[in-house]
């Protein structure tokens, strides 16, 4: 039975990897996690998932291959490394940034795929299979769920949290103003690095059409949303390929399959656009849908293990060493508080 490892500091990282959990048990592996840092509830843990409580059982644990959805994994841990990437939102700093921590990148689709192939030509020490995204595995299948007693308009708001990316601020007065009006319901999801401050200021709006949702199960409320209103958040591209309309405001490389927005007072008018998207906007989602994510099939998870399999029966094509990574190892060992060389 081979050993898998979950190395995770976030608590998105359930999303993306229970699909690949799944995936795992039904071909007869193991899976044990790992939490790394401070940030995760451990409340959201199963009763059947297996948490290691040190770096020390980690690395006694001696995976076969390590999962991570973060950007980050100490070399002393064994296995293959894999980056399955917290998100789709490729514009993002640092996405494409090459840590020297990953023996596959696992891809999304065509408009991540071509450059982290550039990438591994450059670098020479890792693959790049197109296999799609864990997370969204049951996505399509997810079931929507009736948040209010009226069936008008539901947007969802999902901002991200990056002080200089984020519309948090700048929108709050208007969706304060517009959801007073009562025309649409609310459903509120903030990243969970989001402020608190605005968690608070945004939670003192709820009423019976505003809701602040605090789940972790996103699909639910990507099915249950008519539109989603962002900024430059990784839900967008999520969002997107369930071939429903976005609203953003200032996003940082807005395409024709987004209505973007420069200033509050648009939000308004954008809205109603959304709701009644045109032929061309309709058929922008749907390209950019085919370069993000192609993949519709729930098979992800699937494609992933078929990756990480032929690299245990064949190796990698890389045929360079990975960098000995001295110092970032070094900050690795001191966050996880392990010594022993």
């Amino acid at each position: 039975m081979k050993r898998h490892l979950f190395y995770i500091s976030e608590n998105y990282s359930f999303e993306i990897l229970r699909p690949l959990q799944k995936e795992i048990l039904a071909r007869g592996g193991e899976v044990k996690w790992f939490v790394s840092g401070n940030h995760i509830n451990l409340d959201n843990f199963c009763d059947n998932e297996v948490i290691l409580n040190s770096a020390a059982d980690a690395v006694g644990y001696k995976p076969a291959a390590c999962f991570v959805p973060g950007n980050h994994i100490p070399r002393f841990i064994s296995g293959i490394k894999v980056q399955v990437f917290h998100g789709l939102e490729w514009k993002k700093k640092g996405h494409f940034q090459i840590r020297g921590c990953f023996d596959l990148y696992c891809t999304h689709g065509k408009s991540t795929t071509s450059r982290f192939k550039l990438l591994a030509k450059k670098h020479g020490y890792f693959d790049v299979i197109e296999t799609g995204w864990p997370k969204v595995d049951p996505l399509f299948n997810a079931i929507p769920k009736q948040h209010f007693s009226t069936h008008k308009p539901t947007i969802l708001y999902a901002p991200t949290f990056s002080p200089k990316l984020t519309s948090a601020s700048d929108l709050f007065n208007e969706i304060k103003v517009l959801s007073q009006s009562k025309k649409y319901n609310w459903l509120i999801k903030f990243h969970p690095k989001m402020p608190m401050y605005w968690v608070e200021q945004y939670s003192k709006l709820e009423c019976e059409h505003i809701k602040v949702v605090n789940s972790s199960e996103i699909n639910e409320l990507f099915q249950s949303a008519d539109i989603l209103l962002s900024d430059t958040s990784s839900v967008i591209g999520e969002f997107s390929l369930l071939g429903k309309p976005i609203v953003t405001y200032n996003n940082s490389l807005p395409g024709d399959y987004l209505i973007d927005i420069k200033t509050p007072s648009e939000l308004s008018t954008a809205i109603v656009a959304a709701l009644s998207p045109s032929d061309q906007l309709k058929q922008a989602i749907t390209h950019y849908c085919e370069e993000l994510h192609p993949f519709k099939d729930g098979q992800s998870s699937c494609r992933i293990m078929d990756a990480v399999e032929n690299i245990f029966t064949n190796g990698k094509l890389a045929n360079k060493r990975k960098p000995l990574n001295l110092f970032r190892n070094f900050k690795l060992r001191r966050k996880l508080n392990y010594w022993k060389i």
